[in-house]
């Protein structure tokens, strides 16, 4: 039995821009250095980078990523080489990526980019600070993978439109 495909409706600018925000929102919140937290942040900006590349892509990633050095007063590019790098590599396996149709089957694919920038950044850190990176960002790693299901499927919602069941509908064509 094949799964329903789903037609996605254009995701609107506006709705775009404010999950970006929202994302930003969550990482500013002040919860101390809490290195098992995971970057929301990246999360959502991999989602419209697969999803909207046309909309979202290494420039927003960028001025997303100097936003969060500024906050976390780190050396200035390392969120914004990290968010580079992901979107980057998102965007070039663009197809191999969405060719997975369940969140939890991406997120296991998604650990890759996530793993990169979390060691892009413990290097970064690392060389201007000289201090050894926490072994928990392992953990924070794994928590982004799994949240990757549940953003995936919150901001997908709003863009679901007819599904359309090809054998019901007659066209086994397709």
């Amino acid at each position: 039995m094949r799964h329903p495909q789903h037609i996605l409706r254009p995701a609107k600018g506006s709705f775009i821009a404010m999950s970006l925000l929202l994302a930003l929102c969550l990482e500013l919140l002040p919860l101390g250095p809490l290195f098992w937290r995971p970057d929301v942040l990246l999360v959502v900006l991999t989602f419209w980078a697969l999803y909207q590349p046309s909309r979202v892509g290494i420039v927003i990633a960028f001025i997303l990523g100097l936003a969060m050095d500024v906050h976390s007063a780190s050396l200035l590019g390392q969120h914004a080489l990290a968010y580079i790098v992901v979107v980057s590599w998102v965007q070039a396996s663009r197809n191999r990526i969405l060719w997975y149709q369940t969140g939890i089957q991406q997120g296991v694919l998604l650990l890759v980019p996530f793993a990169i920038a979390a060691a892009l950044q413990a290097m970064t850190g690392w060389i201007s600070s000289r201090e050894l990176p926490h072994l928990s960002i392992v953990v924070a790693v794994l928590l982004e993978a799994a949240l990757w299901p549940f953003i995936r499927r919150l901001l997908l919602a709003p863009q679901m439109g007819i599904a359309i069941d090809n054998e019901r509908a007659g066209n086994d064509r397709f």
